[in-house]
């Protein structure tokens, strides 16, 4: 049985200090401009994505005030955002930036949501240590 899943992030590896999360993939594009890693063409490329998604996606307050929030595609209304979006997974792949596509549907405690997106709070996430018996030699 297929499962459907509610909520798509698209995220990098490197993980963000107050979330603790991949940065997502506008945060990894505007690295990658602001770091002169883009050729003109593609950072005009991106900058046109960009500027759609501020047209057309609403910016959530909680992202504004930069809380330990994480943002997610609501995948039944994604065609739109994903047809706007391939170009800048395009541009992930072009330059070997590594990200992962994360499906949920427990994204935690949601904050903000329209049409498209939602912005849950960011889990308290605990770092355990690994067992020794896991990490002794046998």
């Amino acid at each position: 049985m297929q499962q459907k899943y509610k909520y798509l992030r698209i995220q990098g590896r490197d993980l963000v200090s107050n979330t603790l999360t991949g940065r997502g993939i506008f945060s990894l594009c505007m690295e990658m401009i602001r770091n002169d890693v883009m050729d003109q063409e593609d950072a005009d490329l991106y900058m046109e994505i960009d500027e759609w998604f501020a047209e057309n996606l609403p910016w959530p307050e909680p992202c504004k005030r930069q809380e330990s929030v994480v943002c997610f595609f609501k995948t039944e209304n994604a065609q739109e955002m994903i047809k706007w979006i391939k170009p800048a997974l395009w541009l992930l792949d072009r330059y070997h930036q590594p990200y992962y596509l994360v499906y949920t549907n427990t994204p935690g405690e949601i904050v903000y949501e329209d049409q498209y997106q939602i912005v849950a709070k960011a889990d308290d996430i605990t770092i355990q240590p690994v067992p020794q018996s896991w990490s002794k030699d046998s």
